[in-house]
């Protein structure tokens, strides 16, 4: 059977849309305080297909933190660079079953996976190292630019100050890896933390995210400009790391009942990555006890369940 074409795609999606926005569950991430000041309200979904259509609903060109979102992209970055033997010599690939700044490691000292707070912490580690805190800023903001078509993402300076300040857990995770010997060698550690929290405060509007998903939906080849900007092992790591590990400690549940590779952060966005066919992208604060976005767990599930999205999914 040929997948779905994008006009059969799209009056369910924006039947979606509405049903979901109706969802009231949830309250707004508090642990980091600017974060705490988003309006509940705010919801908005983009969708790009593999030829390069695009569509969106709500509050589509409001630019959001990335926060967690941006994990899958460091973790590709360090992959592209150092290859996966040498990255996960310094973190893992297996869900935690925790939360998601857990003060905790593997059995081997190092963190769980790349898409947790001490997995995230130690792939900026590995980004370009060699190289100043500013130049490594830019490289990652380059390379965001490049997978969402050329729209260069924001940064929210207000939240990264907040994060900054609100820090004490990220500080532990990181001093915890460093006991353990984590780290590469000569890891300057607050330059580090730098990274990690400049990088979660980089925003982008759904509609520049689902093109970031999109482009992982199409074997890292962007829809819009034609470039192939990831190495298939890369990619292919990746998408596993997302669809075991994306969604916290949901992740399992959510593999369960969605099959899909995604990833979640506590500001409400969510990207999901459905290979060969589109990407999405959803924004909506309101959190559940997991720090998944109510709406945008709840538009995942209902779009698997009309549509044989599902990666195990019989095809009709």
């Amino acid at each position: 059977m040929n997948p779905p074409k994008p006009e059969q795609i799209l009056p369910l999606l924006a039947e979606l849309y509405q049903t979901t926005a109706s969802q009231n569950e949830g309250r707004v991430a508090s642990y980091i305080p600017q974060l705490a000041k988003a309006n509940p309200a705010h919801y908005a979904v983009a969708v790009c297909f593999a030829d390069g259509s695009q569509a969106s609903w709500g509050q589509a060109d409001l630019a959001f933190c990335l926060q967690s979102v941006c994990k899958p992209v460091n973790y590709c970055l360090t992959l592209e660079e150092h290859g996966e033997d040498k990255v996960h010599q310094h973190v893992g690939f297996e869900p935690s079953g925790q939360v998601f700044n857990a003060l905790t490691l593997n059995s081997q000292g190092l963190p769980h996976n790349p898409l947790i707070n001490a997995g995230g912490i130690m792939c900026c580690s590995l980004i370009r190292p060699q190289l100043k805190l500013p130049d490594r800023f830019e490289a990652i903001t380059q390379f965001w630019s490049e997978l969402s078509g050329g729209s260069p993402p924001g940064f929210d300076n207000a939240v990264y100050q907040s994060e900054r300040q609100s820090a004490d857990r990220n500080h532990a995770l990181a001093y915890f890896m460093r006991e353990n010997k984590a780290f590469p060698t000569d890891t300057d550690l607050e330059e580090t933390l730098e990274l990690y929290f400049q990088c979660c405060s980089l925003t982008l509007n759904v509609q520049d995210l689902a093109v970031v998903a999109a482009t992982l939906a199409q074997g890292g080849k962007n829809p819009l400009t034609g470039q192939t900007l990831l190495q298939p092992r890369t990619l292919r790591n990746c998408l596993t790391v997302m669809a075991t590990c994306g969604m916290y400690n949901f992740s399992g549940e959510f593999a369960f009942k969605i099959g899909l590779p995604a990833k979640s952060g506590v500001s409400g966005g969510l990207m999901l990555v459905v290979p060969g066919l589109m990407g999405l992208a959803l924004w909506s604060p309101p959190l559940d006890s997991y720090g998944n976005s109510v709406r945008g767990v709840a538009f995942c599930r209902e779009l698997v369940n009309r549509l044989p999205l599902h990666v195990y999914a019989p095809k009709p």
